[in-house]
């Protein structure tokens, strides 16, 4: 405590303190809540200095729980005010309008809860006066507040107390009675502010929380102040009422169906007592009691005006004209305002029809003028085709006359030729004379010429053999002598090379090791794989084998039956005619015996037969049982296969992972030692050397030297320029630093914008011809990739400039479909980059793999003045990893610059696409006076909109063509574009309903043409099938513009007018038209219930019910279809750039197709 001589300091008990403790919480925490919502209203960035804002308040309503508490008070205190609003908002200012304009009108009375609001706010007497002075007691507590109350509102009808509780009371809000539990009332109203709190945060080091405290004034800083949650809550319901009262506000009522949260329940009780309670019965009823029909004096006139034309033309006022026609059309019971005109039910429609009539008799008078018009134009056809057979006539005698005097000159031309001919032929026969005899000495001459040249080419030819030989000869002793030079110094350096191998090996040895354990792994499995594979081909043959020979022995046995019931059959033949022949008494016991032992001999050797046939059968059985049996366990071994594939995969791709580490680390060596080498004492002298080559021999260029090979040797040397002395004086660069050059000159050169010759781009070109010529896609590590990606990426970092986007769009596709076409991936080169261990198991085997992987092995492009390949045909290259990469990235840059492209030209015609979607209304001056003017002005307006559209698109088509790109995606990108117009604008047309009407629907088919003749002009080659992308929005404009809408079934609408539209979207257009222009109607009652039929099925079968199109972003072409769509590119006949045109590291750019 503070008073004017000292501070007292008082010591607080445990109850005191926990208040306390409470009390700086709060504060902390409503500083904190009024910090943050300050911080939100900033980031929205409001204008401080508007005069208008847009405010959405949403609250519950009434709360009436089995507890309620303070909480639920002041919720209803709120909804209180905000219904007591709402009464004055909706019942006085419905029946002030009719007051403002002075009609005859009777005054509705209506339920008013002012008497509630006074019983909670009214002071001094309050509850929250009384609660107020409650909390400033020290000893007052929540019995002593509910007594207060009593006592003050014992008469007061919206005030009850329960029989059965003496701290409860009841309040008869507007909704109903809510009883409140009034024991937590004062606590939870008090809100101490204690300066000692106060003083100790705005001390505070934090700059945060000093200034969520800031310092008070002297006179409140001295003692605590007590402050009211009620108070403070009352004044805030009092400042947002006053924001109320100066809006316009506009409400929406929330409908609850029923308590149990359930759908498909409606409680009619509960519905309706929400609806009185809400006071929407009582705006209802004043509704019906009035006018629901009011207009103003010029929107009466705008649309009634036709009804009575001299009022228009006259002088009268408004409200003057709009009595004059309601009184030409016999209405009563309608009233005139200050500024409106109301009217009773159904007087709107009787208006419409008779307006009806009126346009039908105006439709009729143009038609009987036309009529007339059409039949003048026949009389006055009729009359000039008369005209026309007169001069016909006069004609066809004017032309005997000349065709007489034509023969006539005919005759005399025909002499003329005649005696022509006769003189040409003497004179021919001289001529040809002439020429034989002069044929014959010229003939003489060449011949002797011929034999002259033939002999003097002869010997030139000898000459030059001779000559050949002696310098073969010659260059095969260079050759040898520079071998034995090569050895001996490739075996110095290889001995250099081994040691420092040596040493990158302890530093690789552990990757070295898990390699071999995991290569180990892969070959055990491989083998295990193989091995089985083997096992099941070897049971299938065994099986196969075994079906045959079972297959040959029933055959074979079958044939032993065969044959055997043919001896039989013979046999008792020739008994039978052994009987016949002999003596009947003699010899008749002998043979009887004879026959009877070979039937007997013969039956027994049938019978055996059939056991052997049974003993096969059962054999054959026992073999179909093995098959089955083998089968299960091939299909068992195929699942072991199966799994051990899978492992052999996972192995190998651990394998390869390792193999990259090992390759990277291998690569880093392999620069050390170049390094090395190039700083060793030795240098010089490789520099001083002659300018040698080492050239690899492939298919492609293995016949160096007229066409001499040898199988034993892998390289061949080639001595160029020995006999220059320049060679001597001025040592050569190596190979590396010289493709170092001719790279960075590259790409100093595509950095630069070259053009296209005759529609190739030059740039796409020269990079194929270059990369090919070094042969980059064979070896295995190159940076030149990655230069030339990088050097593209910075080109179209300008995502504005369509200029350059297009430039590179046409070049990487060019080099694209170059790479498809030459490319080819093998099953080293498909995988990561590694190294063969037949290549480095030795050293000379690395180097070899070195030179010939190295792009600077091809730097060499001329052997004594010839080229070793050329480079113009596209041939199949075995690419390695490098390559593949690099295709695949050149296809990321295609596909992002081809969004690029189609996203800016998105950007541009959207704002325009929102402005095409609504034509706006004309006024009535302008309906009034001079209406076919204005109408040809606001025309004119509107179609710039779709004429800016155009324009933008083609000059977007005028920049591809320009920089030539294929016209296979400028249709893609047009395609794109077209389906994104037909979203845009169908989906504004089903979301607002004002675009929905029959005059707009004629502004969007004016444009939709515009588009159609801008197709036409583009052509089918760079526009394709765009024009069928919008055919959403063309039918469902030609929905909106069809006339009879009535007479149209659902059948004739779905299949005939509107295919491709959904039933969700033909019954949201349908709902939503409005005819602006004729005041007719949309589609019959039967078609709508029939649609909501069919959208009750389809919710039914689960099918989407979104009537909304989605835009399409994703990239519609691969790389196969751009290949196959572009046509071939011949790169022999593109001129290389000036700035490398001249280096003679670049003189195979000057090759030709036919060199």
């Amino acid at each position: 405590m503070v008073t004017p001589e000292e501070v007292i300091t008082r010591t607080l008990d445990p109850e005191a303190a926990l208040g306390s403790r409470d009390a700086l919480a709060k504060t902390v925490y409503s500083r904190l809540f009024d910090w943050l919502v300050e911080k939100i209203n900033i980031s929205i960035g409001q204008d401080p200095n508007s005069k208008a804002i847009i405010g959405v308040l949403d609250i519950y309503g009434f709360e009436s729980f089995k507890h309620n508490s303070f909480e639920q008070f002041c919720i209803n205190f709120t909804n209180e005010k905000l219904q007591q609003h709402f009464n004055q908002h909706v019942f006085k200012m419905e029946q002030d309008d009719y007051e403002k304009e002075q009609i005859n009108w009777s005054y509705i009375e209506f339920v008013d809860n002012q008497d509630v609001l006074d019983l909670i706010e009214k002071k001094p007497g309050g509850i929250i006066a009384l609660l107020d002075e409650a909390c400033m007691f020290p000893k007052s507590n929540h019995e002593t507040f509910a007594q207060k109350l009593y006592q003050t509102f014992a008469k007061n009808k919206r005030f009850i107390k329960p029989k059965l509780s003496r701290t409860n009371f009841t309040i008869s809000h507007y909704a109903g009675e809510v009883t409140y539990l009034a024991d937590l009332f004062l606590d939870k109203n008090k809100d101490y502010v204690v300066a000692e709190h106060q003083d100790l945060l705005t001390a505070s080091k934090c700059p945060f929380a000093a200034g969520l405290f800031p310092a008070l004034p002297e006179e409140s800083s001295k003692s605590s102040k007590f402050s009211s949650i009620g108070s403070r809550f009352k004044l805030q319901l009092q400042s947002l009422m006053e924001t109320l009262n100066s809006t316009e506000p506009h409400y929406i009522r929330c409908v609850k169906p029923n308590s149990v949260l359930k759908p498909g329940i409606f409680e009619n009780l509960n519905v309706m007592q929400q609806l009185r309670c809400g006071g929407v019965l009582e705006a209802i009823r004043i509704s019906c009691a009035g006018y629901p029909t009011r207009r103003t004096f010029d929107e009466f006139l705008l649309r009634f005006g036709v009804l009575a034309p001299e009022v228009l033309d006259g002088n009268a006022d408004d409200k003057a004209a709009c009595q004059m026609i309601l009184d030409k059309m016999g209405l009563k019971g309608y009233q005139l305002g200050k500024t409106k005109v109301f009217l009773r039910a159904g007087q709107m429609a009787e208006l419409d029809a008779r307006r009806a009539e009126v346009l039908g008799n105006a439709a009729r008078t143009i038609q009987r003028q036309i009529r007339t018009y059409i039949a003048r134009k026949d009389f006055v056809l009729l009359k000039k085709a008369a005209i026309q057979l007169q001069s016909c006539w006069r004609a066809m005698s004017a032309c005997n006359l000349y065709e007489k005097l034509r023969r006539e000159a005919a005759a005399l031309k025909i002499q003329k030729n005649f005696r022509c001919y006769t003189a040409r032929i003497s004179y021919s026969a001289l001529q040809d004379s002439a020429m034989i005899v002069q044929t014959g000495m010229r003939a003489m001459t060449a011949r002797s010429e011929f034999r002259f040249r033939k002999q003097t080419k002869a010997a030139i030819k000898i000459q030059a053999h001779l000559r050949g030989h002696r310098e073969h000869s010659y260059y095969r002793n260079l050759q040898k002598a520079a071998i034995v030079t090569q050895c001996g110094w490739r075996g110095r350096v290889a001995r250099k090379e081994l040691r420092s191998l040596k040493m990158a090996a302890r530093e690789t040895g552990a990757l070295k090791e898990a390699k071999d354990k995991l290569e180990k792994k892969v070959e055990e499995l491989t083998w295990r794989v193989q091995f089985e594979k083997r096992l099941r081909t070897e049971l299938e043959e065994t099986k196969a084998q075994e079906i045959a020979k079972l297959q040959e022995a029933l055959h074979s046995v079958q044939i032993q039956v065969e044959d055997a019931n043919a001896r039989v059959l013979k046999e008792r033949e020739a008994a039978r005619k052994a009987i016949e022949e002999a003596p009947p008494v003699i010899k008749e016991t002998p043979i009887m015996v004879q026959d009877t032992a070979k039937i007997d001999e013969l039956s027994s050797e049938i019978e055996s037969l059939k056991a052997l046939l049974l003993s096969e059968k059962q054999v054959a059985e026992e073999a179909k049982k093995a098959c089955t049996d083998a089968d299960s366990k091939i299909v068992d071994l195929a699942k072991k296969l199966e799994e051990a594939e899978g492992k052999a995969d996972q192995l190998r791709d651990s394998a390869q992972r390792l193999q990259e580490k090992l390759s990277n680390l291998e690569s880093e060596n392999q620069v050390l030692r170049q390094q090395a080498l190039t700083m060793s004492p030795t240098g010089k002298t490789i520099s001083s050397r002659p300018r040698t080559t080492i050239l690899q021999r492939t298919p492609e260029n293995g016949n160096i030297l007229n066409g001499e090979t040898k199988p034993g040797h892998d390289t061949a040397l080639v001595v160029a320029n020995t006999k220059e002395p320049e060679s001597e004086e001025n040592p050569q660069k190596s190979l590396n630093e010289k493709q170092q050059e001719n790279q960075d000159l590259l790409i100093k050169c595509i950095s630069q914008d070259l053009g296209f010759s005759g529609g190739k781009p030059i740039a796409a070109c020269v990079i194929y011809k270059c990369l090919l010529h070094w042969r980059s896609f064979e070896v295995e590590r190159t940076s030149v990739f990655d230069r030339i990606i990088q050097t593209v990426a910075s080109a179209v970092e300008v995502h504005d400039n369509n200029d350059g986007l297009t430039y590179w769009l046409c070049n990487t596709s060019t080099l694209l479909m170059l790479l498809q076409h030459t490319l080819k991936a093998s099953g080293a080169a498909s995988l990561t980059p590694h190294r063969r261990r037949s290549s480095s198991a030795s050293l000379f085997g690395r180097m070899s793999q070195g030179l010939r992987g190295s792009p600077q092995s091809a730097g060499l492009s001329f052997l004594n003045g010839r080229m070793l390949g050329k480079l113009d045909d596209l041939r199949q290259v075995e690419a390695k990893y490098p390559a593949l990469l690099f295709k695949q990235q050149l296809t990321a840059f295609l596909e992002k610059i081809y969004g690029m492209i189609r996203d800016n030209l998105k950007k541009e015609i959207s704002p325009l696409l929102g402005l095409c979607i609504q034509a706006p209304r004309t006024s009535r001056s302008s309906l009034v006076k001079g209406r076919t003017q204005a109408n040809a002005v606001a025309q004119q307006a509107l179609i710039g909109h779709w004429q800016s559209i155009v324009k933008s698109l083609d000059n977007y088509l005028k920049i591809m063509k320009a920089n030539y790109v294929p016209p296979f995606l400028v249709r893609k990108v047009f395609t794109q574009i077209f389906s994104f117009i037909n979203v845009q604008l169908f989906n504004s047309l089903l979301l607002r309903r004002e675009c929905c009407s029959f005059s707009n629907g004629e502004f969007v088919k004016s444009g939709l043409a515009e588009l159609e003749q801008w197709c036409c002009y583009a052509t089918e080659d760079y526009v394709g099938s765009a024009w069928d992308e919008l055919k959403h929005i063309r039918q469902a404009v030609g929905f909106l513009v069809i006339h009879q809408k009535p007479k149209k079934t659902l059948n004739e609408i779905t299949n005939e007018l509107c295919p491709v539209l959904s039933i969700q979207q033909l019954y949201r257009i349908s709902t939503m038209y409005w005819d602006d222009k004729y005041g007719t109607h949309s589609v019959s009652a039967d078609v709508i219930s029939s649609m909501r039929v069919m959208m009750t099925e389809d919710s039914n079968n689960s099918v989407s019910s979104s009537f909304l199109l989605d835009d399409d972003s994703s990239i519609p072409f691969s790389v196969d279809d751009l290949s196959k769509s572009m046509p071939q590119v011949d790169v022999a006949d593109v001129e290389p750039p000036p700035l490398i045109r001249e280096n003679s590291g670049f003189v195979f750019l000057h090759q030709r197709s036919d060199s």
